[in-house]
């Protein structure tokens, strides 16, 4: 396939127009907010009963989000295993796009009293994101070239962030005016949004099913040595690694500062409702510009990183999360959490896009296997938002406050920020 063709890479950054609506209104806006108001009862206060056993509301959402991310983690080496023997990564592009989107329409049902359905779908969920995002991830490599890869990379984060706001604007409207609509029944609006999030991920995610490689599909199915073949591939990408210091580096500080900047974005809006009391049309408004900020931020960072390089520029945002922690420990008023949201908005898009292709451009050149080594990647991230939510989720449990959980995060970035450094030092001979 030729690289850098317009049309295909206008169509890959449609998938991520199509599952960011996922990301903003599932994780970060309505369901959060809609959650926490119908967890929190007067008898009960924030504690939940879930299949018998008694949880912290956001707690347990938290719970829910690491199983999930740990299910992923290990079927991902297999499944990409598959997927790069066989050549057929975009049949599971589209199994978890399906999955990922049916189980949002299942949260149409989620009331107080179904509690376990919708957090199982709340889960399943993010197992479909999780899935169609190393897929689509991998691609990058295949459509455009190294001096092109941050400006794609960045591309489709601008596409992802304007496609979800355009769905959130719209379930805005059904949220806050739903007296125009004649609607009574207030969990109705958030219930409707989770739908609508559903009907347009499959829908757009249409237009790179056409447009991208479909590969040579085996639909025989799966067996002992297959499934050995995801980690036997794992341990080789492993393997090579000892090989690639610059690599490896980027690898343990990508792995620090996403258990930090992961965490944060999908408990902020948790954060903002529980302990600030902002309520949902104050909390849709912040995530929104969020959103709009963050295009320009993937578009600056695209931009730094062509005047001073990737890790330069990675080391000043690391830097600024860490202050980001710091200050959002001691936040009191809504007018705060707006400004460290324009930050946050400004520095999120640019370490997603700048550390994917970062990764991208480290990887050896004309490598055949790019899922595996994606594979790597994405478990490496996985595996870093299971430890963060974990800790993030217990240390609220025990201490009783959101807040001890956030500055607990600002060590994960120090880290990252060490080895950052030390990264900086070890790629002397490459220029990125």
């Amino acid at each position: 396939m030729e690289k850098n063709d317009k049309k295909v890479i206008r169509s890959w950054a449609f998938f991520d127009w199509a599952n960011s609506s996922y990301n903003l209104v599932i994780t970060s806006t309505i369901f959060p907010a809609y959650y926490t108001i119908i967890t929190t009862t007067q008898e009960h206060g924030d504690k939940v009963s879930f299949f018998g056993r008694t949880f912290t509301n956001t707690a347990l959402s938290n719970y829910a989000l690491s199983v999930a991310y740990l299910i992923m983690a290990l079927l991902l080496p297999i499944l990409s295993s598959i997927a790069d023997y066989r050549g057929n990564k975009k049949i599971f592009m589209k199994i978890f796009t399906y999955l990922g989107s049916v189980a949002c329409m299942g949260l149409y049902f989620f009331k107080l009293d179904t509690l376990e359905l919708g957090i199982i779908c709340f889960a399943i969920a993010a197992m479909g994101y999780i899935g169609g995002v190393l897929f689509n991830n991998s691609y990058l490599p295949e459509i455009a070239t190294i001096d092109q890869q941050d400006r794609v990379s960045a591309k489709g984060f601008a596409y992802g962030y304007v496609g979800s706001v355009l769905l959130q604007i719209i379930c805005f409207v059904f949220v806050l005016k739903h007296e125009l609509f004649g609607i009574t029944d207030l969990s109705f609006p958030p219930r409707l949004s989770f739908l609508l999030v559903g009907i347009w991920w499959i829908a757009f995610a249409q237009i790179p099913f056409k447009k991208l490689p479909a590969g040579s599909p085996n639909y025989s199915s799966i067996n002992k040595s297959v499934v050995r073949s995801g980690f036997q591939e794992l341990s080789k990408v492993w393997s090579q690694l000892s090989h690639m210091k610059v690599l490896k580096m980027f690898l343990l500080a990508f792995f620090f500062y996403s258990m930090g900047v992961q965490t944060i974005m999908l408990a902020a809006a948790g954060f903002g409702e529980k302990t600030l009391k902002l309520g949902t049309s104050k909390l849709i408004i912040t995530i929104l510009i969020i959103q709009l900020v963050a295009i320009l931020g993937a578009m600056m960072m695209s931009h730094f990183a062509k005047k001073i390089g990737n890790v330069r520029v990675l080391i000043c945002v690391v830097l600024i999360w860490i202050v980001f922690c710091i200050c959002a420990y001691f936040i009191t008023t809504e007018y705060q959490f707006y400004g460290l949201a324009a930050v946050a908005g400004l520095i999120m898009g640019g370490i997603q896009s700048l550390s994917r292709s970062t990764y991208s451009k480290y990887l050896p050149a004309n490598t055949p296997d790019t899922a595996s080594f994606f594979s790597f990647y994405d478990v490496t991230e996985k595996i870093a938002i299971v430890i963060g939510l974990f800790s993030f989720a217990y240390i609220e449990e025990v201490t009783g406050s959101m807040r001890n959980s956030i500055i607990a995060l600002a060590s994960f970035f120090v880290i990252g920020l060490v080895f950052l450094v030390v990264l900086r030092s070890v790629e002397r001979k490459h220029v990125l």
